[in-house]
Protein backbone atom coordinates (compact mmCIF):
# COMPACT_ATOMS: atom_id res chain seq x y z
CA UNK A 1 0.00 0.00 0.00
CA UNK A 2 1.11 3.65 -0.87
CA UNK A 3 1.83 5.69 2.31
CA UNK A 4 0.03 9.33 2.83
CA UNK A 5 0.89 9.64 6.18
CA UNK A 6 3.72 8.97 8.14
CA UNK A 7 4.57 9.72 11.49
CA UNK A 8 7.96 8.79 13.36
CA UNK A 9 8.56 9.25 16.90
CA UNK A 10 6.25 11.91 17.47
CA UNK A 11 6.43 14.28 20.85
CA UNK A 12 3.84 17.01 21.97
CA UNK A 13 3.66 18.89 25.29
CA UNK A 14 1.81 21.74 26.36
CA UNK A 15 4.10 23.58 29.21
CA UNK A 16 5.08 20.74 31.44
CA UNK A 17 2.26 18.47 30.18
CA UNK A 18 3.35 16.00 27.99
CA UNK A 19 0.58 14.83 25.83
CA UNK A 20 2.12 12.71 22.72
CA UNK A 21 4.66 10.42 23.18
CA UNK A 22 6.61 8.54 20.40
CA UNK A 23 4.09 8.56 18.44
CA UNK A 24 5.08 6.24 15.44
CA UNK A 25 2.17 6.03 12.50
CA UNK A 26 1.50 5.52 8.98
CA UNK A 27 -1.48 5.42 6.69
CA UNK A 28 -2.35 4.30 3.68
CA UNK A 29 -3.99 5.67 0.87
CA UNK A 30 -7.49 4.75 0.44
CA UNK A 31 -8.37 3.08 3.92
CA UNK A 32 -10.23 4.12 7.00
CA UNK A 33 -8.22 4.32 9.98
CA UNK A 34 -9.34 5.34 13.11
CA UNK A 35 -7.79 6.26 16.72
CA UNK A 36 -9.91 4.75 19.33
CA UNK A 37 -9.19 5.94 22.77
CA UNK A 38 -10.97 8.39 25.87
CA UNK A 39 -11.39 11.63 26.31
CA UNK A 40 -7.91 12.93 26.77
CA UNK A 41 -5.71 10.72 25.76
CA UNK A 42 -4.64 12.76 22.83
CA UNK A 43 -6.79 11.49 19.66
CA UNK A 44 -7.61 15.44 18.69
CA UNK A 45 -3.67 16.96 19.36
CA UNK A 46 -2.81 14.04 17.15
CA UNK A 47 -4.55 15.26 14.50
CA UNK A 48 -4.15 18.84 14.96
CA UNK A 49 -0.29 18.00 14.57
CA UNK A 50 -1.19 15.52 11.16
CA UNK A 51 -2.40 19.03 9.62
CA UNK A 52 -0.24 21.47 10.94
CA UNK A 53 -1.90 23.45 13.30
CA UNK A 54 0.47 22.22 15.20
CA UNK A 55 4.57 22.25 15.75
CA UNK A 56 5.27 18.97 17.58
CA UNK A 57 8.37 19.70 19.92
CA UNK A 58 10.20 16.73 18.34
CA UNK A 59 9.80 13.66 15.71
CA UNK A 60 8.68 13.78 11.89
CA UNK A 61 5.11 14.44 10.41
CA UNK A 62 5.32 13.62 6.13
CA UNK A 63 1.67 13.96 4.24
CA UNK A 64 2.29 12.59 0.83
CA UNK A 65 6.45 12.97 1.91
CA UNK A 66 5.72 16.38 2.15
CA UNK A 67 7.01 17.65 5.55
CA UNK A 68 4.18 19.15 8.22
CA UNK A 69 3.04 21.96 8.58
CA UNK A 70 2.87 23.18 5.09
CA UNK A 71 0.34 25.30 4.32
CA UNK A 72 0.51 24.20 0.52
CA UNK A 73 -0.92 20.69 1.53
CA UNK A 74 -4.04 22.05 3.21
CA UNK A 75 -5.64 21.49 -0.43
CA UNK A 76 -5.44 17.76 -0.20
CA UNK A 77 -6.76 17.71 3.42
CA UNK A 78 -10.64 17.55 4.65
CA UNK A 79 -10.73 18.23 8.26
CA UNK A 80 -13.04 18.26 10.27
CA UNK A 81 -12.92 19.58 14.21
CA UNK A 82 -14.94 18.65 17.27
CA UNK A 83 -16.07 21.85 17.72
CA UNK A 84 -18.16 23.30 14.90
CA UNK A 85 -16.71 26.45 12.97
CA UNK A 86 -19.99 27.78 10.63
CA UNK A 87 -21.58 30.89 10.38
CA UNK A 88 -24.72 31.17 12.36
CA UNK A 89 -25.99 33.98 10.62
CA UNK A 90 -25.81 32.36 7.23
CA UNK A 91 -27.23 29.67 5.49
CA UNK A 92 -25.73 26.40 5.05
CA UNK A 93 -26.03 26.83 1.17
CA UNK A 94 -24.43 30.34 1.78
CA UNK A 95 -21.75 28.30 4.50
CA UNK A 96 -20.71 26.09 1.62
CA UNK A 97 -19.88 28.96 -0.97
CA UNK A 98 -18.11 30.73 1.28
CA UNK A 99 -16.02 27.78 2.18
CA UNK A 100 -15.74 27.24 -1.91
CA UNK A 101 -14.35 30.15 -2.24
CA UNK A 102 -11.72 29.95 0.21
CA UNK A 103 -11.00 26.79 -1.65
CA UNK A 104 -10.79 28.68 -5.30
CA UNK A 105 -13.38 26.28 -6.70
CA UNK A 106 -15.15 28.28 -9.51
CA UNK A 107 -18.61 28.03 -11.43
CA UNK A 108 -20.68 24.52 -12.10
CA UNK A 109 -18.13 22.45 -10.39
CA UNK A 110 -18.35 25.04 -7.41
CA UNK A 111 -22.37 24.39 -7.65
CA UNK A 112 -22.22 20.76 -8.43
CA UNK A 113 -20.06 20.04 -5.18
CA UNK A 114 -22.57 21.86 -2.71
CA UNK A 115 -25.43 20.38 -3.97
CA UNK A 116 -23.16 16.82 -3.72
CA UNK A 117 -22.48 17.16 0.00
CA UNK A 118 -25.28 18.19 1.07
CA UNK A 119 -27.15 15.25 -0.10
CA UNK A 120 -23.96 13.73 0.95
CA UNK A 121 -25.01 14.40 4.79
CA UNK A 122 -28.69 14.51 4.24
CA UNK A 123 -29.16 18.65 4.26
CA UNK A 124 -30.57 19.20 0.45
CA UNK A 125 -33.95 20.25 1.41
CA UNK A 126 -32.52 22.54 4.66
CA UNK A 127 -29.83 24.44 2.67
CA UNK A 128 -31.94 27.46 2.85
CA UNK A 129 -32.58 27.51 6.68
CA UNK A 130 -29.92 29.73 8.59
CA UNK A 131 -27.53 27.90 11.00
CA UNK A 132 -28.62 29.76 14.13
CA UNK A 133 -31.61 27.23 13.57
CA UNK A 134 -29.89 24.27 12.87
CA UNK A 135 -29.87 21.38 15.86
CA UNK A 136 -26.51 19.81 16.64
CA UNK A 137 -26.56 17.34 14.93
CA UNK A 138 -27.38 18.88 11.74
CA UNK A 139 -24.47 20.87 12.38
CA UNK A 140 -22.24 18.53 12.37
CA UNK A 141 -23.41 17.21 9.45
CA UNK A 142 -22.57 20.22 7.39
CA UNK A 143 -19.40 20.35 8.98
CA UNK A 144 -18.59 17.10 7.44
CA UNK A 145 -20.05 18.55 4.24
CA UNK A 146 -17.67 21.19 4.58
CA UNK A 147 -15.01 18.81 5.20
CA UNK A 148 -15.54 16.62 1.65
CA UNK A 149 -16.54 19.80 -0.09
CA UNK A 150 -13.27 19.83 -2.11
CA UNK A 151 -12.74 16.52 -2.52
CA UNK A 152 -10.06 15.97 -0.76
CA UNK A 153 -7.58 12.93 -0.82
CA UNK A 154 -7.26 12.85 2.83
CA UNK A 155 -10.30 13.25 5.10
CA UNK A 156 -9.11 13.95 8.95
CA UNK A 157 -12.26 13.69 11.34
CA UNK A 158 -12.52 14.09 14.76
CA UNK A 159 -15.41 12.29 16.13
CA UNK A 160 -17.76 13.63 13.50
CA UNK A 161 -21.10 11.46 14.04
CA UNK A 162 -21.39 13.09 17.43
CA UNK A 163 -25.15 13.98 17.97
CA UNK A 164 -25.72 12.09 14.46
CA UNK A 165 -29.07 9.74 14.39
CA UNK A 166 -28.25 6.16 13.68
CA UNK A 167 -29.80 5.64 10.42
CA UNK A 168 -28.01 9.29 9.15
CA UNK A 169 -24.30 7.38 10.90
CA UNK A 170 -24.94 4.53 8.94
CA UNK A 171 -25.19 6.42 5.60
CA UNK A 172 -22.52 8.44 6.58
CA UNK A 173 -20.01 5.30 7.48
CA UNK A 174 -21.34 4.06 3.76
CA UNK A 175 -20.01 7.38 2.04
CA UNK A 176 -16.69 6.39 4.15
CA UNK A 177 -16.32 3.51 2.60
CA UNK A 178 -17.14 4.79 -1.43
CA UNK A 179 -14.50 8.01 -0.61
CA UNK A 180 -11.67 4.60 0.64
CA UNK A 181 -12.62 2.66 -2.83
CA UNK A 182 -11.53 5.59 -4.35
CA UNK A 183 -8.69 5.72 -2.77
CA UNK A 184 -9.22 8.75 0.15
CA UNK A 185 -7.30 7.99 3.24
CA UNK A 186 -9.88 8.49 6.05
CA UNK A 187 -9.00 9.46 9.77
CA UNK A 188 -11.55 9.13 12.29
CA UNK A 189 -11.00 9.49 16.13
CA UNK A 190 -14.20 7.98 17.84
CA UNK A 191 -14.70 6.20 21.08
CA UNK A 192 -17.58 4.36 19.68
CA UNK A 193 -17.07 0.92 19.41
CA UNK A 194 -18.89 -0.28 16.66
CA UNK A 195 -17.81 2.43 14.47
CA UNK A 196 -13.82 1.39 15.46
CA UNK A 197 -15.54 -2.12 14.33
CA UNK A 198 -15.41 -0.63 10.86
CA UNK A 199 -12.57 0.70 10.29
CA UNK A 200 -9.67 -1.02 7.99
CA UNK A 201 -7.33 -0.22 11.06
CA UNK A 202 -6.91 0.88 14.66
CA UNK A 203 -4.62 2.88 16.79
CA UNK A 204 -5.35 2.14 20.63
CA UNK A 205 -4.28 5.30 21.89
CA UNK A 206 -4.07 5.83 26.10
CA UNK A 207 -2.13 8.98 27.81
CA UNK A 208 -0.60 9.85 24.75
CA UNK A 209 0.56 6.96 23.42
CA UNK A 210 -0.37 4.03 20.60
CA UNK A 211 -0.83 0.62 22.75
CA UNK A 212 -1.14 -1.46 19.46
CA UNK A 213 -2.29 -0.48 15.70
CA UNK A 214 -3.55 -3.27 13.32
CA UNK A 215 -6.79 -4.48 11.58
CA UNK A 216 -9.97 -4.93 14.32
CA UNK A 217 -9.26 -8.35 14.28
CA UNK A 218 -5.78 -8.62 14.61
CA UNK A 219 -6.15 -6.10 17.53
CA UNK A 220 -8.50 -8.96 19.20
CA UNK A 221 -6.73 -12.02 18.43
CA UNK A 222 -3.50 -10.26 20.21
CA UNK A 223 -5.48 -9.69 23.04
CA UNK A 224 -7.18 -12.97 23.23
CA UNK A 225 -10.76 -11.17 23.51
CA UNK A 226 -14.42 -11.07 21.82
CA UNK A 227 -14.29 -6.88 21.31
CA UNK A 228 -12.45 -4.43 20.59
CA UNK A 229 -13.29 -2.67 24.01
CA UNK A 230 -12.14 -5.96 25.84
CA UNK A 231 -8.92 -5.41 23.69
CA UNK A 232 -8.04 -2.25 24.50
CA UNK A 233 -8.97 -2.82 28.39
CA UNK A 234 -6.63 -5.71 28.26
CA UNK A 235 -3.99 -4.11 26.36
CA UNK A 236 -4.03 -1.15 28.60
CA UNK A 237 -3.66 -3.00 31.16
CA UNK A 238 -0.93 -5.31 29.99
CA UNK A 239 1.50 -1.96 28.97
CA UNK A 240 0.26 -0.30 32.52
Amino acid sequence: MCSVIHLEQLNQAYGKEVVLKDIQLQINKGEIYGLLGPSGSGKTTLVKAIIGGLTPISGLIQVDAVQMPNLKKLNDIGYMAQADALYDELTANENLAFFAKLYRMQGSYRKRRITEVLQQVGLLSDKHKRVEHFSGGMKRRLSLAIALLHEPKILILDEPTVGIDPVLRNQIWNSFEQLKKAGVAVVITTHVMDEAERCDRLGLLRNGSILASGTPNALKEQAGVATIEEAFLHLGSVQS
